[in-house]
């Protein structure tokens, strides 16, 4: 008796060889429904067995070739052909086309320049970052498209990230246990971008530092500090900073990132008539004092540019400069007393209590407080979904 084509073989080498590929890849991409899901953990593991499972498809197709494929009709040969062409194409949807290294790419140069030869607009959003008396500024338009650059500061490694889903820009240490690792961008889980490092494969949240699969589980990276703010502001503070220029590698690709720093998704989206609506997209600035996450609406902020409030016991003041970009949060105590500030004419902070003027270095340039510094508090600006979702229980302003 003729023998039958094994077809289960087949197809079972088919769904091992496709099948965990574009699982993984609808997971760590953001379609429809994926980043809801609470899968950081099946992804992590999925990543480490998708080769092998390939593997494993790949010998099973190939023994059904050898042993079974000419027992198949012509139609049959032609049909099973075709489907393996059809799945091996697949492999470009999910290992080039919605892979997240290779939809981001880091800069192939990464070129600074003075403010004298500085090819970046003034008017662009910067993360800046000051170490050792090293001054440097990333836009954030060119760290949107990349989501990472690996660099050092005044001698210290940082590697500065920014995630144009959730809207977060971070500046961590890239060491770990006293060794300096290199990063590669994974994917996202809850529409924020995942690192793995290269020396435990561990996955890190982009928002938070946090560890959250691997052999770190429960770690966190060391967050240095930043600042946001416009170029011109940054350069106003430190004008011997050096700036990232653009590679020209990725022009394209910055362009599609037009506007992204200064305008929010709701004043372009005719759909919504009440621009005030808080949206998953609103901005808003975070800052956690003592534990305890809080949120000023951005729109709601650059109305009255300037806040004074108390968080978990501490005075603080959150304030826009006149460019309408570049903000600080500061706490308001000095020399054990508290201060209430406002802005004068120009723009500028001044305290009600002495009348001193502040720059917005959170220096006291005049007045009875002449010399005195204002300490800063870490503030992030970001999408209310993502510091909604990241610090749980946070209060709203």
């Amino acid at each position: 008796m003729k023998a039958k084509p094994r077809g289960p073989i087949f197809w079972l080498g088919i769904i091992l060889l496709v099948v965990p590929g574009l699982v993984l890849a609808y997971l760590l991409m953001p379609f429809p429904g994926s980043q809801e899901l609470n899968a950081i953990t099946v992804c992590y593991y999925l990543s480490k067995i998708v080769l092998p499972l390939r593997v494993l498809g790949g010998l099973l197709i190939l023994w059904y070739f050898i042993k079974f494929y000419s027992k198949n009709s012509r139609w049959g040969k032609v049909i099973k052909i075709g489907l393996l062409l059809i799945c091996l194409g697949s492999f470009y949807i999910t290992d080039y086309m919605f892979k997240a290294e290779t939809m981001f790419e880091e800069p192939q140069i990464i070129t600074f320049a003075n403010a004298i030869d500085n090819k970046v607009p003034e008017r662009y959003v910067v993360i800046g970052v000051v170490n050792n008396g090293v001054a440097k500024a990333y836009p954030v338009v060119y760290l949107g498209y990349h989501h990472k650059v690996q660099d050092n500061v005044g001698n210290e490694p940082v590697l500065i990230t920014y995630c144009t889903m959730c809207r977060t820009g971070r500046v961590y240490s890239p060491m770990i246990n006293g060794t300096r690792q290199q990063f590669r961008l994974v994917g996202a889980r809850h529409y924020n971008a995942i690192v793995e490092d290269s020396g435990t494969g561990t996955w890190w949240y982009q928002a938070t530092g946090n560890a959250a699969a691997g052999k770190l589980k429960g770690s966190h990276l060391l967050e240095l500090p930043y600042e946001q703010s416009t170029l011109s502001a940054w350069l106003n503070k430190h004008p011997g900073s050096l700036i990232l220029q653009p590679d020209k590698h990725y022009v394209k690709d910055y362009s599609d990132l037009k506007d992204y720093d200064r305008v929010q998704a709701i004043d372009k989206d005719s759909a919504i008539k009440n621009k005030d609506s808080l949206i998953r997209k609103s901005w808003v600035v975070g800052v956690i004092v003592n534990g305890q996450p809080k949120a000023y609406n951005w729109r709601n902020l650059s109305k009255v540019r300037i806040i004074n409030d108390e968080v978990n016991k501490t005075p603080l003041v959150v304030a826009i400069e006149p460019d309408s970009l570049t903000f600080h949060v500061f706490n308001t105590t000095v020399n054990g007393k508290v201060l209430h500030f406002n802005l004068d004419a120009s723009g500028g902070l001044t305290d009600q209590e002495t009348t001193s003027t502040w720059n917005w270095n959170g220096q006291a340039i005049s007045g009875g407080l002449k010399g005195n510094y204002l300490n800063k508090i870490q503030a992030y600006q970001e999408y209310w979904h993502s510091w909604n979702h990241f610090h749980q229980g946070t209060l709203l302003r």
